[in-house]
């Protein structure tokens, strides 16, 4: 079982499914809660680099409330801060991907590390085998099609990339270091 798979007795089968109109929208789960928790949400999500003021309204709170927190979340290596006119944030993949590792070493033993990583390298193998190059970015899609229908073969390449980067996280938890080319940042433990 892998470590993301639902076991098959998690549920009984005789409950009834949710009633969605019950459900709140998914604006009203960022609007409740504590604003440093709001805000965290939101920079987990920033992929580039976002005005304080649009950060701000994401979490619902004030600019200068967002300003401080976010001062709080760069000097925690959270983010990384791009100074100018406007000051934009973004968030930090090093830091995310530091904890990662560190949720693995902290979960898991060194042989279940091993053997997770023994299983990935295994499957990133056969794609290689399947493909015939080193690397899922060197596929052409359209080429990759013509021996498959082209969402297997995009699916196929999507979980071959997934692939490379859990060995990659595996490896350096195994290794006890940050994942190849990356740095967890200033980050105060």
């Amino acid at each position: 079982m892998d470590i993301t798979d639902i076991p098959d007795d998690a549920y009984s089968g005789d409950e009834s499914p949710p009633d969605i109109d019950e459900l709140g929208s998914p604006e009203s789960l960022l609007k409740g809660g504590p604003i440093r928790e709001r805000l965290l949400d939101v920079v987990t999500g920033l992929r580039t680099p976002t005005k304080v003021s649009a950060i701000a309204d994401l979490a619902d709170c004030d600019t200068e409330t967002a300003r401080d927190y976010l001062e709080w979340f760069d000097e925690m290596g959270l983010v990384h801060r791009h100074d100018g006119r406007p000051v934009r944030y973004e968030r930090n993949d090093a830091y995310f991907q530091w904890r990662r590792i560190d949720h693995i070493r902290e979960d898991y033993s060194e042989q279940e590390i091993v053997e997770a990583l023994s299983d990935a390298i295994d499957q990133i193998e056969d794609y290689r085998d399947q493909f015939d190059t080193d690397d899922p970015d060197d596929v052409s899609l359209v080429e990759a099609s013509r021996d498959m229908p082209t969402e297997d073969a995009w699916e196929a390449l999507s979980e071959w990339k997934t692939l490379e980067r859990r060995a990659a996280l595996l490896d350096a938890a195994r290794r006890d270091q940050p994942a190849a080319g990356s740095t967890p940042g200033h980050i105060d433990a």
